[in-house]
């Protein structure tokens, strides 16, 4: 029992205690006192002192337990925000995204932002009257305002942000992968796995209905506007579908999408993201115009029939919260 304890408390203080901390020795005390009351001296047993001898073993694996219930919740904490940061030197001071919640392509730009940490302000656009962008000349989603710099099209936006602000960064010890290989996932994204979605998430009335629920939830729509949104969009959409699947020659539009699923699991072959141990621009860029649908019907059934689930939780976690500043 005692080496199984000693065995216990080994594992436990790596995991709890920092490695680089003046505290580590008063930490590694009080684990050992807590875990088999075993310190140095005379204070050996005071903590379990006053259990009947019979219950010290129980009490003092009690305390064990909580203490390896706390090192697993510190180590998931440390997962969930393990995304890359900027120097802050490097962040920019005013970011703004002209968007629609629901736009795979703003969603790809937001994951970018979120993953390195660049705070920005949400700017949400009237797909019906455009007012919000009347300003710019240029009457798509997204566009990101950088300190009074207009930027467009979401791949030139990544390209342009990334250039500026993430190759400025200390290069960091994963900086292996092939640009080519990036570059490659990032263009099938958006002349591929973009044109299957919307067949999926309009596929029926009632996943049309679905869609365009979240769509006005999180859009900016007056009361009469949303209603109207609702039913004659998902309506409109759902026979535009059958458009677009003869125009990108998709047959069975589920199949299409796990199809994808599938392809795009077989490109990371075994490695827990495209970029290795870290997300690059290809995962990102996949994540972001997947964040959408994922909890639609579409979503939960590539999820169910593929092998993308995991990937996907694991991009949940190295994107973390939302840089999103909420006003």
């Amino acid at each position: 029992m005692r080496r199984v304890s000693t065995l216990a408390s080994s594992m436990l203080l790596r995991a709890v205690v920092p490695r680089n901390s003046a505290a580590v020795a008063v930490h590694r005390c009080l684990l050992q006192e807590a875990l088999y009351c075993s310190v140095a001296g005379s204070t050996r047993r005071r903590w379990f002192h006053f259990f009947p001898s019979s219950s010290r073993g129980a009490a003092s694996l009690g305390v064990a337990g909580a203490l390896a219930s706390a090192a697993c919740a510190s180590m998931l904490l440390e997962e969930v925000y393990a995304k890359e940061q900027l120097p802050p030197e490097l962040v920019p001071k005013d970011v703004v995204l002209y968007q629609y919640e629901a736009c795979p392509f703003c969603n790809k730009v937001k994951a970018f932002l979120d993953y390195y940490g660049i705070p920005y302000k949400v700017v949400e656009v009237n797909p019906l009257s455009k007012k919000e962008i009347k300003w710019s000349d240029y009457k798509k989603v997204p566009i990101l305002m950088v300190d009074g710099e207009q930027l467009v099209d979401s791949s030139d936006i990544i390209d342009k942000l990334s250039d500026k602000l993430v190759q400025q960064r200390s290069a960091h010890s994963d900086k292996t992968t092939n640009n080519e290989e990036e570059e490659k996932w990032r263009k099938w994204v958006d002349n591929h796995l973009v044109h299957i979605l919307s067949p999926n998430i309009y596929r029926s009335t009632a996943e049309a209905l679905e869609s365009f629920d979240y769509i006005t939830s999180n859009g900016n729509f007056g009361f009469t506007e949303k209603i109207t949104v609702k039913y004659a969009g998902a309506a409109a959409m759902y026979f535009v579908s059958k458009n677009l699947k003869k125009k990108y020659n998709i047959t069975d539009e589920r199949a299409a999408l796990y199809e994808a699923a599938e392809t795009w699991m077989n490109a990371l072959n075994g490695r827990e993201y495209l970029g290795g141990s870290k997300p690059n621009l290809g995962d990102l860029a996949v994540f972001g115009v997947l964040r959408p649908i994922r909890y639609l019907r579409s979503g939960r059934d590539m999820v169910e029939h593929t092998r993308i689930g995991e990937w996907y939780s694991r991009m949940e976690s190295a994107v973390g919260e939302s840089s999103r500043i909420r006003t």
